[in-house]
């Protein structure tokens, strides 16, 4: 599945000059929905900032929007196959290229996400190490040391090597673990870097919309969403995956819904059990996106609890009036 090929092209700085119109919010709030109403509204195109939205072939999993709804165009989707390493890094690269290749063509950008790292590594400066690519030996190395030793143990030797870093990485985070290991190599503390994130400057002009839903609100939506998910064909998504070789890949199997999905499959739990781990999963990870967003006090926020889209694009469109 691996393409072998550098997946996105490089832009160092956008030459964006109206502001980048930002939309987040946790999952299932409306995000994707109001992105493309503002895109419509000003003649834009949305550039996708989700971690797993980047892998092709994981559609119903992690709620791209279909095709046949993609009524503007779409960029930051289907980038690489889900056996290949993707980053925050490559993600700004990809986006900058895309800002600048937007504007060009006289339209406006809208960024919209929940992975609140991809959505600052797009607009904010910051300067990633050379070490984040496709391709890094210390990262083939630690793969392959995964494979054999598993992710427990991976990290007890970063913990050895870098104790302040893996105080802050969890052990079966395996992507952190490994990217903590490429900054060693450069002598660069993940740790460090984790700490520095959050005082780096704007690079790319924005305005920033925030979409909140209260926490039972969202719950529901979120329930809805994965029965959903499971009605829509998840199952057979997951299995198609597994035929194509996903296990192999260090990100994108670990994906909420997928290694749920893989688990039931290989017999570990009932697909009932998995459908409520998921949800679960999900409401955790929505805690934790409401959490990151609301350090940004960049962001405008929108009451979305009622999902009134009409409401919702006239006050978003007030307040991009209000900041050109």
């Amino acid at each position: 599945m691996v393409s072998g090929r550098h997946p996105v092209p490089v832009e160092p700085e956008p030459a964006v000059e109206r502001p980048v119109i930002v939309v987040v919010g946790p999952t299932a709030s409306g995000k994707s929905t109001l992105a493309i109403a503002l895109a419509r509204a000003l003649d834009g195109e949305v550039v996708s900032a989700d971690s797993m939205q980047v892998y092709r072939g994981m559609d119903i999993g992690t709620a791209k929007v279909p095709v046949e709804e993609r009524i503007v165009p779409h960029h930051g989707l289907d980038l690489v196959d889900p056996d290949e390493p993707f980053s925050a890094a490559l993600f700004q690269s990809y986006a900058r290229a895309a800002f600048a290749d937007i504007a060009s063509r006289g339209r406006r950008v809208v960024l919209c996400g929940g992975t609140g790292f991809y959505v600052r590594a797009a607009i904010d400066d910051y300067d990633f190490p050379a070490g984040e690519q496709v391709g890094n030996p210390v990262r083939d190395s630690c793969l392959a040391l995964l494979a054999d030793i598993g992710a427990p143990a991976l990290w007890e030797r970063l913990q050895k090597a870098d104790p302040a870093s893996a105080a802050v990485i969890a052990p079966n985070d395996s992507k952190r673990v490994i990217r903590a290991f490429e900054l060693l190599e450069e002598g660069e503390s993940y740790a460090v870097q984790k700490e520095r994130l959050s005082r780096i400057p704007q690079a790319v002009p924005a305005v920033m919309i925030g979409l909140a839903v209260t926490p039972d609100v969202l719950r529901q939506r979120i329930d809805a969403r994965v029965d959903e998910m499971f009605a829509g064909g998840l199952v057979d998504e997951v299995n198609g995956l597994l035929r194509s070789g996903f296990r192999e890949g260090v990100t994108a199997p670990q994906a909420i819904g997928y290694k749920e999905v893989v688990d039931a499959i290989d017999g570990r739990c009932t697909l009932d059990e998995a459908i409520e781990r998921i949800k679960t999963a999900t409401r955790r990870y929505a805690k934790r996106q409401r959490t990151w967003f609301r350090k940004d006090a960049r962001i405008h926020w929108l009451d979305a609890d009622d999902g009134n889209g009409e409401r919702l694009v006239s006050e978003a469109m007030d307040i991009i009036g209000e900041t050109r």
